[in-house]
């Protein structure tokens, strides 16, 4: 990868959070963290605003937008495949995200280029048995009440086939053997639970906080697991 490049993918991998520091920018570009400093210097030397706090690291000010990014066929071609697997382990909200954002993608493409990738779609194939496929559509919100820390509820089976209505604090998703998990402090149990996604019967984002300040990680709670994959 060339400098201009570089300063390029590091600008863009520092808008794509809300802090970066200078470690996580060396490991992501392998280059020492002398390297990129300079390249951060420059970066900011072409007039870019960045900002930067300490302890919590680098960061675009509000109000500054890369224009649109144009993807490689390489880059196409990895989106494309990952669309299988999106296919056969997510659900209908997911799957409908990824192919609209799959298709904004293809249309920054050129006519050759879409026809290659059009072509390389019939030639990619994931099959999964039936019984993994989800037909529900919880992951989206799933996902939006476990960034803003909103409690939900949820009407949950379990593997006797009993409904019950469970009041949750979501703190994460998780997928090991073969499913989605999803991770939570349950209000009826006063514990943390797993719950399968796939039998979730219905949910609501209840838009209220979490109650509790601080709950474990899930890298925490993965530790505690009997299985690891």
């Amino acid at each position: 990868m060339n400098r201009i490049d570089r300063l390029f993918g590091i600008l863009t991998f520092i808008q794509s959070r809300k802090f970066t520091s200078i470690d996580r920018i060396a490991d992501k570009f392998h280059i020492s963290k002398r390297t990129a400093y300079r390249d951060v210097k420059a970066i900011g030397e072409q007039g870019i605003p960045l900002g930067f706090e300490t302890n919590k690291g680098y960061f675009v000010m509000d109000g500054f937008y890369l224009p649109p990014v144009s993807f490689t066929t390489e880059e196409a071609n990895a989106m494309l495949l990952m669309e299988s697997i999106v296919k056969g382990f997510a659900d209908k909200s997911i799957r409908k995200h990824y192919s609209s954002a799959l298709d904004k993608i293809k249309g920054g493409l050129q006519s050759e280029e879409k026809e290659k990738l059009e072509s390389l779609s019939k030639r990619i194939r994931l099959q999964v048995p039936e019984c993994f496929v989800m037909d529900s559509d919880f992951l989206s919100v799933l996902q939006e009440a476990i960034t803003a820390q909103h409690q939900i509820i949820i009407d949950y089976k379990n593997n006797k086939e009993e409904i019950s209505n469970r009041q949750l604090e979501p703190l994460g998703l998780l997928f090991y053997a073969m499913r989605w998990h999803l991770i939570a402090w349950c209000h009826l149990r006063k514990d943390y639970r797993d719950f399968k996604v796939i039998s979730i019967m219905g949910m609501k984002n209840t838009r209220l906080h979490f109650t509790i300040k601080k709950h474990m990680t899930l890298s925490e709670y993965q530790k505690t697991l009997s299985v690891d994959y």
